[in-house]
């Protein structure tokens, strides 16, 4: 299993465009999955400089409505018109921060092969998604500033338009984009359906912040960080985990945290 982060917040490779938004290109269970497609088409000319051919993948996986996730899928589909794009129904709302909009392309309500789902999904024999996170631990007070706009009414985003990828092979792999749930929440799920905990997650955990946490956020970062050692697994990271918050768990977490990178790659 190799995956190519194709687009992050952060520079690992000097030939690479980097900005807010992430794209992981994972080669696993004899298939080319592209989940999630950063923010522009930076992310598609990221992957001709690595070497990565997206015209190749045969599916992707859009973790949640936001357009640093999906804002590359017009530039993918002029290049790949052939690989089915899974996303929740839900991902098609119309999501804001503050004012400004943050959600799709609504045009990607027409492109061909986009299946639009309503819960979860097995792929195939060992890939699936998988939704249904009612947790409450922990989730992200960033997500208070985030909402969804109904018959012209803004209320406070539930998420449900997020989804996790997960794939078992010789390894457990769940991938998520943000965690906007909460990564704890979202991994108590995974336990409910599949058994077990996975032994590597790569996800952005939302935590991050433009100004100092306070006492009682760093405590909850913490606390977090020793769940997550708890579960065996191995936790990538970046993203919108934000700086602040990695500082903080990756002295609880040792090696069981690494930060990625755009042009990173990961061998499992």
């Amino acid at each position: 299993m190799r995956i190519t982060v194709l687009m992050e917040d952060t520079c690992g490779d000097a030939a690479c465009a980097y900005e807010h938004g992430l794209s992981l290109y994972i080669e696993a269970a004899g298939y080319k999955i592209l989940a999630d497609t950063g923010a522009s088409d930076k992310t598609i000319s990221n992957a001709a400089k690595l070497g990565v051919d997206l015209s190749a993948a045969d599916f992707v996986v859009l973790s949640h409505g936001h357009y640093d996730h999906a804002g590359g899928i017009p530039a993918f589909r002029e290049m790949n018109e052939e690989a089915v794009i899974y996303m929740q129904r839900a991902a098609l709302g119309e999501y804001y921060h503050g004012e400004r909009y943050i959600g799709v392309d609504p045009a990607i309500r027409q492109f061909p092969k986009v299946v639009l789902l309503t819960g979860d999904l097995k792929i195939t024999g060992n890939i699936s998604i998988f939704t249904g996170f009612t947790g409450n631990r922990f989730r992200p007070g960033s997500n208070l500033d985030l909402t969804r706009r109904v018959d012209g009414q803004d209320v406070q985003d539930d998420f449900a338009h997020e989804q996790c990828l997960v794939i078992h092979g010789e390894k457990k792999l769940l991938v998520s984009g943000c965690a906007h749930n909460g990564i704890l929440n979202i991994l108590d799920r995974y336990g409910e359906i599949y058994g077990g905990m996975p032994d590597v997650v790569i996800s952005g955990f939302h935590m991050m912040k433009k100004t100092a946490y306070t006492e009682e956020e760093e405590e909850i970062i913490r606390k977090t960080a020793e769940e997550l050692k708890r579960t065996g697994a191995v936790y990538y990271t970046g993203h919108c985990t934000g700086q602040q918050a990695i500082d903080l768990m990756k002295p609880v977490m040792g090696d069981r945290l690494i930060q990625i990178h755009c042009g990173m790659r990961i061998d499992l």
